[in-house]
């Protein structure tokens, strides 16, 4: 296999030893280097099709490290927390920790898309792990530096009653107190791909509004309302005061 020109392979070391990886000499250079390609650089050498199989890494990753971190959990919550443990917007952030933009080539175009920036380190972030994968045929190269990170989003999501869902959490109250289901309105308020704020959604239940809401999606901006919702119908209600005596 060819190995990368040296100024990139001393880029890749750079970021093997950021990682925490000391022992190389598995490790399939080439197959990182594509994995820290985009496509907007190499219409045909690029990280697309790691990052498929990557996809399935990140997953088998995060189960393992559930299954072995909190053998107490039901297959409910693992699936929950797993769900947020390799969302783009996690995967994103711990890309960021490790600067992947320093590794990451991209085009001229696309390097000027700030919005699309999550989703390329997220897609990158997946194609890496299918590298590691891929040169080992195991976890081993993945598990050391990766579980600590999904611990600590572990140990939020857990302290956080909602799971991350306030959308489920909020119906889960609403229906438990009142029997009533939380019901949506949502528009767009800006034309703007990729806007955060690009669409604002209102939670209702019967007639009050009890959350408003934005995001970049839809979806998004629901769980914005509902979240809202959900901490303002969560929080203890005061207790009644006595009459005072004239």
């Amino acid at each position: 296999m060819s190995l990368p020109y040296p100024r990139r392979q001393k880029q890749l070391v750079s970021l093997v030893h950021r990682l925490g990886l000391d022992e190389l000499s598995e490790l399939r250079w080439d197959l990182l280097d594509l994995a820290l390609t985009h496509a907007s650089a190499s219409p045909t050498a690029n990280y697309e099709q790691l990052e498929f199989v990557g996809d399935a890494v990140v997953k088998l990753a995060a189960a393992t490290f559930l299954l072995k971190t909190y053998p107490q959990l039901k297959v409910g919550d693992f699936t929950a927390i797993r769900s947020i443990l390799v969302s783009d917007r996690n995967l994103a952030t711990i890309a960021d920790q490790y600067d992947f933009d320093r590794y990451l080539v991209v085009g001229g175009s696309a390097a000027a898309d700030s919005n699309g920036r999550e989703s390329r380190l997220a897609d990158s972030f997946e194609a890496v792990l299918a590298a590691l994968y891929l040169s080992s045929q195991n976890l081993d190269l993945i598990h050391p530096w990766l579980d600590p990170l999904f611990q600590a989003s572990a140990e939020k999501i857990l302290a956080d009653p909602a799971r991350n869902n306030y959308k489920a959490a909020l119906q889960t109250l609403t229906q438990s107190k009142q029997k009533l289901l939380p019901q949506y309105r949502s528009r767009e308020i800006s034309p703007v791909h990729g806007d955060p704020e690009r669409f604002e959604a209102e939670v209702w239940l019967q007639d009050q509004c009890l959350g408003v809401g934005r995001g970049r999606s839809i979806k998004a901006a629901e769980q914005a309302a509902a979240q809202i919702a959900f901490i303002q119908l969560s929080e203890p209600q005061p207790l009644p005061q006595p009459l005072s005596e004239s």
